[in-house]
C-alpha cells in the first residue's frame, strides 16, 4: 500500500505542523513526519486520526500500489513550467473536501461561461452557511422539483438572491430553500 499523507496535506497546503496541531490528541510534526515516510507504522487508529484532522476519509491515506494514479509532475509558475523535485498524487478536490455531500450539474445547453458537455460539481450545504457562498456560482431547489442556478448575489434572513448565468437575466428570489450547493469543481472535456 502507498502512503498519501504527504500529497493530501501538500495539496492542502499544511505543513507538517499545522497536521501535527490539528490531530485530536495533538502530536508532533516529526510523529506525522514518520508516519508519512512509513518510517513509523501506519496502524488503523492513526489513519483515523490523521484522516479526521485532515478532512478526509480514512480510506483516502491509501491506495493500492498496482494502479496508477495520475501524477503532479509539474507546476506551472510565473515563469514557466517547472519539474516537481518529486511527483506526487493527484487527488481531487472534491475527495479531499469535505463531509457534505456532492451533487452533479449536467450542461446540456451553453450558459455564460459554462459550454454543453460540462460538469460542474457542487457541495451541498446547509442554507445557513449561505454566506459563504456569496459571490459564487449556486444550485438552489425549488418547489415543484424545479431549481435555480446562477450567482448567488444576496441573502436576507430566509430569502436568497440568484442572478442567472447570461446576459439580461433577472434575479431569481428563492424563499426558504432547504439547501443550497455550491460550485466545488468544473470538469470539462478538452
Amino acid at each position: 500500500m502507498i502512503n498519501r499523507i504527504r500529497d493530501i496535506r501538500k495539496q492542502k497546503g499544511m505543513t507538517l505542523a499545522d497536521l501535527a496541531a490539528a490531530c485530536d490528541p495533538p502530536t508532533t510534526p516529526q510523529t506525522v513526519g514518520r508516519l508519512e515516510t512509513g518510517m513509523r507504522n501506519l496502524s488503523l487508529k492513526w489513519m483515523e486520526r490523521i484522516a479526521h484532522a485532515l478532512g478526509v476519509d480514512p480510506e483516502l491515506l491509501v491506495r493500492s500500489e498496482k494502479n496508477d494514479r495520475p501524477q503532479i509532475i509539474a507546476s506551472l509558475r510565473q515563469d514557466g513550467p517547472q519539474a516537481l523535485s518529486k511527483p506526487r498524487d493527484a487527488i481531487l478536490s472534491s475527495e479531499i473536501g469535505g463531509g457534505s455531500p456532492l451533487l452533479v450539474l449536467d450542461i446540456e445547453h451553453p450558459h455564460g461561461e459554462y459550454r454543453s458537455g460540462d460538469q460542474l460539481w457542487l457541495r451541498q450545504l446547509d442554507t445557513a452557511d449561505a454566506a459563504r457562498a456569496i459571490n459564487r456560482d449556486v444550485l438552489v431547489p425549488r418547489k415543484g422539483g424545479r431549481f435555480a442556478f446562477g450567482r448567488l448575489i444576496d441573502r436576507q434572513g430566509d430569502l436568497l438572491g440568484i442572478l442567472p448565468p447570461g446576459q439580461g437575466q433577472k434575479q431569481d428570489v428563492i424563499k426558504d430553500a432547504p439547501w443550497i450547493a455550491v460550485a466545488e469543481m468544473l470538469v470539462r472535456t478538452l
